[in-house]
C-alpha cells in the first residue's frame, strides 16, 4: 500500500505524518464545534418556534432579540466573522489559531444556519397535533418533546446532515487563515509548494467524508420516517 501512495502521489507520501496530524485536527474542529452547535441550535431553533408570535408560549421579545443575534452573525461570511472574534476569542481560550482558536468561530458560524434549519423542520409539524396536544393538558415541555422534536425527527436529521456537511466546509475555510486542519494542509503543503497530488488527495479525502455522512444521514432518516408509519399503522 505504502509502495503504491508513494508512486501516484509522492509528494502526498512525503508529509504523510502531517496530513494524518491535519485530519486528526479537522476532526477535532468538526467533533468539538458540531456538538457545541448542535446543542445551542436546537436550542435557540425550539425557542423561535416556542415565542413566535401564535407559539405555544408567544413572548415576542424574547422572540425578537433572538431572531435578531442569529440574522446579525447570519448575514456576516465566515471569512470576516473569522477576524471579528479573534478579541473574543483570545479572551475565552487564549489563542486565536490552531484548533483551540477555531472552536469559538465555527460555532458561531454553525449555530445560525443550523437554529435556522430547526425552525423551519419544527415548524413543519401539523398544528393540529399541537393542539390536540394542548386540549389532553400537555404541558409546554410536553409538547416540545412529545409533538415538537418527537414528530419532527426525520427532518431533524435531514438537516443536521446538512449542517454537518456545512460545517465541514467551514472547518477548511478555519484552516486556510491559520486553524490547521486538511485546509491549511492542503494551501501550506499543496497550491503553495505546487504539489498538485497533494491538494487532489485533500479534496478527495474531503468527498469521502462527505459522500458517508450524506449516506448516514439519509439512512437514517428513512428509518426513522418508516418508524413513524409503523407506529401509525399500530
Amino acid at each position: 500500500m505504502d509502495a503504491f501512495i508513494k508512486q501516484i502521489a509522492p509528494n502526498l507520501y512525503s508529509y504523510r505524518t502531517r496530513f494524518w496530524s491535519s485530519l486528526s485536527a479537522t476532526g477535532e474542529m468538526f467533533f468539538k464545534a458540531g456538538a457545541i452547535a448542535f446543542v445551542l441550535g436546537l436550542l435557540f431553533g425550539i425557542m423561535l418556534v416556542v415565542f413566535r408570535k401564535g407559539g405555544i408560549r408567544q413572548n415576542m421579545i424574547i422572540y425578537q432579540i433572538t431572531n435578531f443575534v442569529i440574522n446579525v452573525f447570519r448575514s456576516i461570511p465566515f471569512v470576516i466573522l473569522l477576524i471579528f472574534l479573534i478579541p473574543l476569542t483570545r479572551s475565552i481560550v487564549g489563542t486565536a489559531i490552531g484548533v483551540k482558536g477555531a472552536i469559538i468561530p465555527l460555532v458561531f458560524g454553525c449555530v445560525p444556519f443550523y437554529t435556522r434549519q430547526v425552525e423551519v423542520a419544527l415548524s413543519s409539524i401539523n398544528e393540529g397535533k399541537i393542539e390536540a396536544a394542548r386540549s389532553m393538558g400537555s404541558s409546554t415541555f410536553g409538547i416540545i418533546f412529545r409533538v415538537y422534536l418527537h414528530e419532527a425527527v426525520p427532518e431533524l436529521i435531514r438537516v443536521t446532515t446538512v449542517t454537518a456537511i456545512s460545517l465541514i466546509g467551514l472547518t477548511t475555510m478555519a484552516g486556510a487563515v491559520g486553524a490547521g486542519g486538511i485546509g491549511s494542509f492542503a494551501i501550506n503543503y499543496g497550491q503553495n509548494q505546487n504539489h498538485q497530488d497533494i491538494v487532489d488527495a485533500c479534496v478527495l479525502i474531503l468527498l469521502i467524508i462527505v459522500f458517508i455522512m450524506q449516506s448516514l444521514g439519509n439512512l437514517l432518516s428513512r428509518r426513522a420516517t418508516n418508524r413513524g408509519l409503523i407506529t401509525i399503522k399500530h
